[in-house]
């Protein structure tokens, strides 16, 4: 019998978690991968979405699409963050069961849970208090987006899932100094700052919270893990109501011990000096990752290697961006 390969939709390729689901993807050389730019599909257009699914018939869907920032892009465009995200969500997932598709996977994000949810955060914290009012339209997204994949399951009896990844860093990050994570803006700040000579460079916040860093390339293989786990196996391990599977290292560090191993990787020698008047975010946020381990799966890169991966792939885009522009 020929071979026949599953026909996947990633959704969101050219960003950072898609792209790395692609490479993901490829490797396993069993799919035939679908894909299509923002210029090529507006997806928070329904009417465009549905014309895609009618006409492409993809097998799986992949939702890694999403509108993304750190804490000062989050509170300078709320609005944005949670009409682009729901507009996204609504459609692929709704034209998704529409066209007949029954696997999908959606990617939230930590912020989710609440604020001053117990450390590690375990998937059954989701809707027990107050969110993280600086990210709140985002998460609140992201959690409808679960409650929408647990509901079209329940009504419909598709197999849709949801995971739940931690702060996420590496090859396609977005790198701009105010807008991005506080990987990519650490790298790129330092960077700069090593270029310059400059004697410090300023951080926003205290340095004290504590956060989970997750490499991208660890996090596509969760994702086709969890995706092609047998649903009777996923089954055991979740609830209807409770679907979603956190992914992350299970270890996490302060801003500051992060700052300080960006600084060494970078190779940036100045002094870091904490800016308090701006905001600090959660004070911790480090997954339980105990579920997904039982799913068997865990994270295989060390923070230091994905870094310097991280800053490896920084330079070679700053690289190929500053000889665009001499010859422009």
């Amino acid at each position: 019998m020929p071979n026949i390969r599953k026909r996947i939709y990633v959704a969101g390729h050219r960003g950072m978690v898609g792209s790395a689901i692609v490479r993901c993807l490829q490797r396993q050389e069993h799919a035939h991968i679908i894909t299509r730019t923002h210029a090529e599909l507006d997806l928070t257009q329904q009417a465009d979405v549905r014309a895609l699914f009618e006409s492409e018939r993809p097998d799986e869907v992949y939702l890694a699409a999403a509108r993304v920032g750190g804490i000062h892009a989050n509170n300078t465009y709320p609005a944005e963050f949670i009409h682009g995200n729901l507009m996204v969500q609504a459609n692929v997932i709704h034209e998704a069961w529409r066209s007949g598709v029954r696997k999908l996977l959606f990617l939230g994000s930590s912020c989710i849970y609440p604020r001053m949810a117990a450390q590690p955060m375990d998937e059954s914290a989701l809707l027990q208090g107050s969110l993280e009012p600086t990210n709140e339209p985002y998460a609140i997204a992201k959690i409808a987006g679960i409650k929408m994949c647990e509901s079209y399951n329940r009504q419909y009896g598709t197999d849709y899932r949801s995971v739940m990844p931690t702060n996420l860093y590496g090859p396609g990050d977005n790198y701009h100094p105010e807008n991005s994570h506080v990987v990519p803006a650490l790298i790129r700040r330092l960077h700069d700052a090593r270029l310059a000579d400059a004697p410090s460079v300023a951080i926003w916040g205290s340095g004290k919270p504590r956060r989970e860093f997750l490499y991208v390339d660890d996090m596509a293989e969760a994702c086709v893990h969890v995706m092609n786990l047998p649903a009777h196996e996923l089954a055991a391990h979740t609830r209807p109501m409770q679907s979603h599977v956190n992914v992350g290292t299970g270890d996490d560090l302060s801003i500051a011990e992060l700052a300080a191993l960006v600084a060494d990787v970078v190779g940036f020698g100045g002094r870091l000096e904490y800016d308090s008047s701006k905001p600090d975010g959660a004070p911790r946020k480090l997954l339980d990752v105990g579920l997904l381990r039982r799913l068997g799966w865990q994270a295989s890169t060390s923070l230091r290697d994905g870094l310097e991966r991280a800053y490896a792939d920084f330079q070679a885009r700053h690289a190929q961006e500053a000889a665009s522009a001499h010859a422009a």
